[in-house]
């Protein structure tokens, strides 16, 4: 305010219309790493439910798409950048808002790290350096200054990120169809050199292994599906009117789907249940045992998809967490120093650089404990992602809520799909906290507190979470001032949205 009145340029905002719709529905594609999910997924799916794991895969989509159209929705009343955050507490009040924010933002800190990793070690698998792989020092620098590399890239601009966003998803696309390709052409051809089975109609059944094990295949789909909505976080950088965002979000979805069941039909073909579950523990590497394989001496082509799909994750995934983080700094739920855009980039370079810096320190001390306790910090997302999507479907429903009866379309689609979507999200969530309760069932198999390890990393966050909130609110009551409220008229049929003045 101070200053507008002594003739100062206002502070930059976002920049508009950065990137298009096409470059959105990339980086949709791009945060849930189509590649390393697919290889951190399908061993473990395959143990839990055999060659019904394209079935998991399809019903892991329905929770995705029906909040997916909460996001497009209520993406077209307020196109603010933090999404989950700007729409719960519009909805439903600041103090859950918050929370939703929090769970937003961490998903980034605890995943960032890993998917560094990750890239690092196929990238070195890659071009033979395997022993630079097994070299912790030189994974973990390596890691580091990938996060740093792709930090920069977000940075110095949301076109400059979209066009590497473009790159990346063409050539892990190309060599996951390459791969499936060749190991179906293989078992119809009798050349499989593992347990091949031939393909059949009912693997998409989802029910055919039982409720235990649809209840835990579930939750990795969950996770395989997690990070589509990062190209409705950008919403105030894309062109095109105020649902191309979330139409990109809702595409991404789709696209996903169509990936995930094609690769996973070519992967249990190839290789059969028993090598998959004798392998689970692997995760990605799965993939990596798969690739000498199935391509011989082109197994580098399989190698090469999951090293890009997780370098582009790892960028992608920093873009939702800064968002969020800089939605939050403008209306005060943090400090205001958050909310600071690059004059020449008219990008959030604060919260980018801080989002970075925490994730490299999580990585970097959680790997002093153990591998395993990186690995339960992921298992440890499910339930932020479950916690936050939730959320947004049920603040769809309230915030329309006067809007619901006024079509068949308006109550399937902004009122009883979203709601569906949370309620069944909900229930995994309840049970992945059950199971993660019971140290047994955590990745490293060890007890901390009596607890399964993600659990208490769960719990942890989500405490700390209040505990930060508290303080804020504490030393300013601005953000915790505001009160819920409703769609206007126009809002419900989408004539006319809403863009929050800043």
């Amino acid at each position: 305010m101070k200053d507008e009145i002594a003739g100062a340029d206002p502070p930059p905002g976002l920049k508009d219309d950065a990137i298009g719709f096409t470059d959105a529905l990339v980086i949709g594609l791009n945060s849930t790493s189509p590649a390393y999910s697919l290889a951190a997924v399908i061993g473990p799916i395959v143990a839990l439910v055999g060659v019904y794991a394209p079935g998991i895969m399809i019903a892991s989509f329905v929770p995705m798409l029906l909040i997916a159209s909460a996001f497009f929705y209520l993406n077209r009343v307020d196109r603010d950048c933090g999404t989950t955050f700007s729409w719960v507490t519009r909805a439903m009040g600041p103090w859950t808002g918050w929370l939703g924010g929090w769970a937003v933002a961490m998903t980034g800190v605890l995943v960032i790290g890993s998917l560094a990793d990750v890239a690092v070690t196929f990238g070195l698998l890659t071009v033979g350096l395997d022993s630079w792989a097994e070299n912790d020092l030189a994974r973990q620098g390596l890691t580091v200054l990938l996060i740093l590399v792709m930090t920069a890239v977000c940075v110095i601009g949301t076109e400059a990120s979209a066009r590497l966003q473009n790159v990346l998803i063409l050539a892990q696309v190309a060599c996951l169809l390459v791969f499936a390709v060749v190991a179906l052409y293989r078992v119809y051809a009798g050349t499989a050199e593992l347990d091949s089975i031939t393909p059949a109609v009912s693997w998409i059944d989802p029910f055919g292994a039982g409720g235990a094990a649809l209840t835990g295949g579930l939750l990795l789909g969950v996770f395989a599906y997690w990070g589509w909505e990062s190209a409705v976080n950008l919403t105030e950088e894309v062109r095109g009117p105020s649902s191309a965002a979330g139409r990109a979000g809702v595409w991404s979805t789709i696209v996903l789907l169509v990936t995930y069941v094609s690769v996973a039909f070519a992967v249990v073909a190839y290789a059969g249940t028993t090598f998959l579950t004798e392998n689970a523990g692997e995760e990605e590497y799965v993939f990596a045992l798969l690739a000498g394989n199935v391509m011989g001496g082109w197994d580098w082509v399989v190698l090469l998809a999951v090293s890009t799909s997780a370098v582009a994750s790892t960028q992608t995934t920093i873009i939702p967490a800064s968002r969020t983080v800089l939605s939050m700094a403008r209306r005060q739920a943090l400090p205001t120093h958050f909310a600071h855009i690059h004059r020449r980039f008219r990008t959030p370079d604060v919260s980018t650089w801080w989002v970075a810096a925490v994730a490299i320190a999580w990585y970097l001390v959680v790997n002093q404990i153990s591998a395993n306790a990186l690995f339960d910090s992921l298992t440890a997302l499910s339930l932020l992602i479950a916690f936050y999507y939730a959320l947004t479907g049920l603040a769809c429903a309230v915030y329309y809520r006067h809007h619901l009866t006024k079509s068949v379309h308006h109550f399937l689609f902004i009122g009883a799909g979203p709601v569906i979507g949370a309620v069944l999200l909900t229930w995994l969530l309840a049970e992945a906290v059950i199971d993660m309760a019971d140290p047994e069932q955590s990745y490293s198999g060890v007890s901390w507190f009596g607890l399964g390890p993600p659990l208490v990393i769960g719990l942890g966050i989500l405490i700390t979470g209040v505990v930060v909130m508290l303080l804020r609110r504490g030393f300013s009551g601005t953000y915790w001032s505001e009160r819920p409220g409703v769609a206007a008229p126009d809002d419900g049929d989408g004539s006319r949205s809403a863009r929050r003045d800043r």
